[in-house]
Order: structure tokens, then C-alpha cells, then sequence
């Protein structure tokens, strides 16, 4: 009995010291998993009107726009990608999503809503951003740097649908839509 308890604690005190170790790292990775259980609460805080979902829903598809742009010019980690939005931002996809979630919270008619969204973003977008440009640094060094200074020359490319589609960006998509359609449902639900 002590030696499976001894195990479980070597376990959990090596995961805690990893994630203490490289906290920008373990925000970068959780945030998808704690994104759906924050849309939960979201969902069931929102107090959305048909004009408040207009709107919102307005200010996310512009947010979503701009991350299919980003998708459609982005080589994953085979490149340091420098075409379309990446001219002059070094992270449009992460643009787009603080677009869509302020979109989100525009949509739900609610100040606490509002409030939970701008804590996610403010916490979980700066440590995905700190864990990407670390590892880019990592894998394309000056390169990168170069880049992220502005001493590289933009390289033109066009526009690939394909590419956004291999970036899996059509899975934001379904989940922006999904989003907007439960609060289009809860409005509905909620007229006498």
C-alpha cells in the first residue's frame, strides 16, 4: 500500500515541479482544455438579446476572418511564416482569437461575462504567445529573431484555402458558430 502511494506523490511532485519550471508553457497547453470549461460558464452567465448576438456575432466573424487569413499563409514549424498578416503582426492567429472572444462578450449582454472572457485572453494569450516565440527561437533562431525585430524582408505568398485547412482552422470555425448558435438558442429559449 505505501509503495503505489509513494509512486502517485513522486508523480504529482514531478508534474507540479515541470509546470512551476515553465509556467507560460503549462498556461500554452491548457488553455483549449479550460477554454471549453469557461465557454460553459460563459454560456450559462450570457444574457444575450438579438441585438447584442448581431453585433458580437459581427465583431467575431472579423476576428475569425483574420485567423483564416493567418491560417491560409502559415507553414506550422516549417517556416517562420512571414507572408499575408505575419507582414505586420507576428501573431495574427492570436489577433483574431482576441477579436472573436471580445465579439463573444459583446454578444452575451453580460459584464461578468465580459469580465471572464478578458481574464482568460489576458492570461492564456500572452503565455501561448511566450511558449510559441520560445519555441521558435528554438527551432529557427536568428531567423526568427530577425523577424520578430523586423530586419527580414516579407516574403510574398498567396493566399492557400488548402493551407488554412491543414492549420485545422475550419475547428475554430465550428466552435465560433457553435457558440453563437447556443446563444442564438438560448435567446429563443428564453422568449415567452
Amino acid at each position: 500500500m505505501i509503495e503505489p502511494l509513494a509512486r502517485w506523490r513522486a508523480r504529482v511532485a514531478e508534474a507540479l515541479r515541470r509546470c512551476c519550471a515553465r509556467p507560460a508553457q503549462t498556461l500554452a497547453r491548457g488553455r483549449v482544455t479550460l477554454g471549453f470549461v469557461f465557454g460553459a460558464f460563459v454560456l450559462g452567465l450570457a444574457k444575450p438579446t438579438w441585438t447584442s448576438l448581431v453585433w458580437g456575432s459581427a465583431v467575431a466573424l472579423v476576428g475569425e476572418a483574420i485567423r483564416v487569413w493567418s491560417a491560409g499563409h502559415l507553414e506550422k514549424s516549417r517556416e517562420v511564416t512571414q507572408s499575408g498578416p505575419y507582414a505586420w503582426t507576428r501573431h495574427p492567429l492570436y489577433l483574431g482569437s482576441s477579436i472573436i472572444a471580445a465579439g463573444l462578450a459583446l454578444a452575451a449582454n453580460s459584464a461578468i461575462v465580459a469580465a471572464m472572457i478578458a481574464i482568460y485572453v489576458g492570461t492564456f494569450i500572452p503565455a501561448a504567445i511566450r511558449a510559441e516565440e520560445a519555441h521558435l527561437r528554438e527551432k529557427f533562431g536568428g531567423d526568427y529573431d530577425a523577424y520578430a525585430s523586423r530586419r527580414s524582408v516579407p516574403v510574398p505568398r498567396p493566399f492557400s484555402l488548402s493551407r488554412a485547412r491543414a492549420n485545422r482552422e475550419h475547428h475554430t470555425i465550428a466552435g465560433v458558430l457553435l457558440g453563437l448558435a447556443i446563444l442564438a438558442l438560448k435567446i429563443g429559449l428564453s422568449v415567452p
